[in-house]
Formats: structure tokens, C-alpha cells, sequence
């Protein structure tokens, strides 16, 4: 069993960034942060206080008037080092990854790369942000848009994806002229540190991007500072419509909020079984089912001798995943990031068979390889017979948990898909373009797969969502996050 070198040798006790410089919390609370694999603590993190917020607030705000004026060409070229920089670190950040949050090496160097996309992306902002025009709309008059920056922007970030979701808006925001205050998850804020490290070292100008630590009470100063014109996060839906959302209607400032799902993966019996399965195995319990592109509900359409060889199949492919320590080369799912995440998916079990469902696979009982505490892992479940009031069926359980459900056709699957209250990722396995477009078509969903179990967008496409998945109007990624940290200026000109 080969596991890679660990690169924190120590525990860290993580700073602020701000205004270009690295500076020590004067905050009392702390909060640990803990390899999930190894139940050992490997960095403290400061829950920063007002002033500290306000600080990184005002040194972006600052940076703004000159960051502005500095040409695209200019901007982009400390975004062409950062990329240099993140490529010559490709390793260190994906171990680090693996180590705070507890994915596996593969899923981490999945995550770096996606990340490093995201900042190649940016790069093309001197096309990107393009206006367009039209001479003589009137004799002698003519009219033409400009994309300016908004001014100071934040990030909140979730801890399923530590390194990556930052970058989905970061890159944008700066590329275009804006600055910005970053506040990681207190549960794996490291690999943002590292980013923010190697940011300084791309040599971005002092303010344009800080990073500040902590928990609610940062979010609040964020949420309601007069300075903060935009703000992007990626979390639950309670959090994103309920506090997100809200608060920046009540103050005006723009928000992206994408939030829960709860995704259908629809099968037809005409699938290729050879592909479906394995793609159903990544997007179920790949990231242990921490992602909001994560397969939640599994839909088989067909008959009665289908279903039961499928779910045949379903069921042994995931009996086999080896389960262990992210750094093991052969490890194919790791541990829960928290025991909170583990405690909150072992109630979902006990309430899906509370509720009539079958436990077909029982991830509770699982082995680890190797040496390591249980305390955050936990194995792959299935829980067949599922109906659509369940709350197994209704609920983000967000961990190794696949609900089975069964359609008589393709209508009906859309339906039930259709009837909930999430439209983040929902996908269809088969053979028939006339079935693929129908379900593409028809289903509301912001990003939908066909045959395709991880339906991720790339850097130049927006990350979609809808219903009580999305709440915004411009979405992360690809133009439609240009557009977001840009305003529009209509200029109409005459000369005379």
C-alpha cells in the first residue's frame, strides 16, 4: 500500500492576508482544523474579528482605483504567473486537498486541475470583456457599451471543494478589474492559503485578493459592509435563500447563490450497462457524495428483469469500492470531511428505512485499508424502494448514500425528477437521442447529463441551476460570471 508524503509536517496556525501582507488574528477563537483520515489536528484557524474584516474590506477597497486603471494586458499577466505557479505546485495543492478535506488523490488532482482551468479562462479577459457598438443609430450619433468593474467583491466558500469553488469566481473578479476578499470554510481553509501564497508570489498588487478566516460572524460583516458590491457562495439552500440572498437584496449588492441539490440519475433500458455503472459509481460516492453534482436518486426504467439485473450489477460494483486514506494511490473513496457530515448521513439511513425503504447495502458495516480511526468514514449505502415524499428522497443528504427508485417509462422519470424542489444536475443514461431530447427538453434542471454522471461545466460554460438550486441571475463560470462582475455603461455620442 503506497501513500504518498504528507506535505504539513506540523500544526499550522493559519493568518489573515491581507493588503498583500500575512498577518497573525488578534481573534481569541480558534477553530481546529482535522485530517479526517487520521482524526489528527493540522492547522488552527482564527475566527477573525470585525476589525479584521473591515481591514481586508478597506485595503481591497483601497487597491480598487488603480487596479481599475491597470490595463486588461497588464491584469492578465499576473494571472499567466499565477497559472505558472499553480501548474509548478500541481502536487503540494492537491495533497493538501486530500489531507484537509479527505477526498482521494485522483479526486484532488481532479479538483486542481479544474481549478487551474478556471484561472486559464481568466486570462482571456481582454477579449471577454469586450463591448460591442453600432455607429449612426441616428445621423451623426452614435452608441456603444463598456464593461466596467463593480469595485469590491467577496467569496464565501464551501468546504467540499476547498481549492476549486473560490476559483470558479476569483480569477473572473480580479481579471476584470474588480478586487476581492475570499472567506475559506473553517473546516479546510489551507488550500486557500496556499492559493493566496502563491498569489502574492504571481505579484498582484497589495488588497486585490485577501483571504480572511472564520465562521458566521465574518460572513455577517461581509454580508452587510457598504464597501461589498458583489457576493458570490456556494452552500446549502437554507443558507444561500434565507441569508445570502436576502441580505444582499436588502443592500443592494449583486449575488450568486448556488446551493443544494438533490440530482436524478435517470437509467433506460437501453443504457450501455458497461459505461452507466462506473459513471454512476462516481457521481453517487465519488468526493464520498460531498458535491452538489453528486448523483442523489437513482431512477430505473424498464422492467422487472432489468431492474433487478442492474441493481444486481449496481449493488456488487459498489460492495467492492476500497474505502481508505486519500494519499493511498489504490483508495477509491475516502472519510466523511466531519463527523457531523458522517452523523447527519447515518440518521438519513435510519430514516429512509423508518419510512419503508430497503436497505440493500448498509454502509455501516465497512472496512478501512489500513491502519486508521473509523471516526469519519463510513461506507457506500443503498436504500432501494424509495418513493418520492421520503425525505431520503427529498433531502441533500450530501455522503455515500443512493436511493433506488423505479419508473415505468421515461414520462414518468421526468415527472419525478420535475417534483422536486432542487433543479442543480439531473442526467439520462440510454442509448436513443430521441429519449435524450425529450428528458434534456424537458426536465428542469440547470445542468442536465446525457450519459454523463458528473455533469460539471467547464471553466467557459456557466455552472447551471434552478429552481431552490440557484438563486441569482448570472451564474459561476464562463460569460455569464463576466457579465456578473462587470457593469454595463451605454454611451451615446454626437459631435458637432
Amino acid at each position: 500500500m503506497a501513500i504518498l508524503e504528507d506535505p504539513i509536517k506540523e500544526v499550522l496556525e493559519l493568518e489573515n492576508y491581507i493588503n498583500g501582507e500575512w498577518v497573525k488574528s488578534d481573534s481569541d477563537q480558534f477553530s481546529d482544523v482535522v485530517n479526517p483520515a487520521t482524526g489528527k489536528t493540522i492547522a488552527r484557524t482564527p475566527m477573525s474579528t470585525r476589525k479584521e474584516v473591515n481591514a481586508a474590506i478597506e485595503a481591497a477597497k483601497d487597491s480598487f482605483p488603480d487596479w481599475r486603471r491597470t490595463t486588461p494586458l497588464a491584469r492578465v499577466r499576473c494571472l499567466f504567473r499565477l497559472k505558472e505557479l499553480l501548474e509548478e505546485n500541481f502536487e503540494e495543492l492537491s495533497r493538501v486537498q486530500t489531507i484537509e478535506h479527505g477526498k482521494t488523490i485522483d479526486e484532488s488532482r481532479g479538483e486542481t486541475r479544474r481549478g487551474i482551468e478556471m484561472v486559464e479562462v481568466a486570462t482571456g479577459i481582454p477579449s471577454l470583456m469586450m463591448g460591442y457598438n453600432l455607429e449612426d443609430i441616428a445621423t451623426g450619433i452614435d452608441e456603444y457599451v463598456i464593461y466596467q468593474p463593480l469595485g469590491v467583491c467577496c467569496h464565501i466558500a464551501p468546504y467540499n471543494f476547498p481549492f476549486m469553488v473560490p476559483l470558479w469566481f476569483a480569477p473572473f473578479a480580479v481579471a476584470t478589474g474588480n478586487t476581492i476578499v475570499i472567506k475559506p470554510s473553517p473546516r479546510d481553509p489551507i488550500s486557500q492559503v496556499k492559493l493566496a501564497e502563491l498569489v502574492d508570489e504571481a505579484g498582484f498588487p497589495p488588497g486585490v485578493w485577501n483571504v480572511v478566516h472564520g465562521h458566521k460572524d465574518v460572513v455577517s460583516v461581509l454580508l452587510e459592509h457598504p464597501d461589498i458590491e458583489a457576493v458570490t457562495f456556494v452552500g446549502s439552500t437554507k443558507i444561500g435563500r434565507d441569508i445570502i440572498y436576502k441580505k444582499c437584496g436588502e443592500t443592494g449588492k449583486r449575488a450568486i447563490a448556488q446551493c443544494s441539490a438533490k440530482n436524478y440519475m435517470v437509467v433506460m433500458p437501453d443504457c450501455n450497462v458497461g459505461r452507466t455503472i462506473p459513471a454512476l459509481m462516481t457521481s453517487f460516492f465519488g468526493n464520498t457524495g460531498q458535491r452538489c453534482l453528486a448523483g442523489g436518486n437513482l431512477v430505473i426504467v424498464g422492467d422487472s428483469k432489468f431492474y433487478e439485473e442492474f441493481l444486481d450489477a449496481v449493488v456488487d460494483t459498489t460492495s467492492r469500492i476500497r474505502i481508505g486514506y486519500g494519499l493511498d494511490e489504490a483508495t477509491q473513496m475516502g472519510p466523511m470531511q466531519s463527523i457531523d457530515g458522517k452523523e447527519r448521513v447515518l440518521a438519513y439511513i435510519e430514516k429512509g428505512i423508518e419510512e419503508g425503504a430497503n436497505l440493500r447495502l448498509d454502509g455501516r458495516q465497512f472496512s478501512v485499508r489500513g491502519d486508521y480511526p473509523d471516526r469519519y468514514f463510513l461506507g457506500p449505502t443503498i436504500l432501494e424502494g424509495v418513493a418520492t415524499d421520503m425525505k431520503v428522497a427529498k433531502d441533500e443528504i450530501f455522503g455515500p448514500l443512493m436511493s433506488v427508485m423505479r419508473a415505468k417509462d421515461l414520462n414518468e422519470a421526468i415527472e419525478m425528477a420535475n417534483g422536486s424542489d432542487l433543479g442543480n444536475a439531473h442526467a439520462i443514461f440510454t442509448s436513443s437521442g430521441k429519449d435524450a431530447r425529450e428528458f434534456q427538453y424537458r426536465v428542469q434542471s440547470g445542468n442536465v447529463g446525457i450519459n454523463i454522471g458528473i455533469v460539471a461545466p467547464m471553466a467557459f460554460f456557466p455552472f447551471g441551476g434552478m429552481k431552490d438550486s440557484f438563486f441569482g441571475v448570472l451564474h459561476g463560470q464562463g460569460r455569464d460570471v463576466i457579465r456578473f462582475f462587470t457593469e454595463s455603461k451605454v454611451v451615446i455620442q454626437r459631435w458637432l
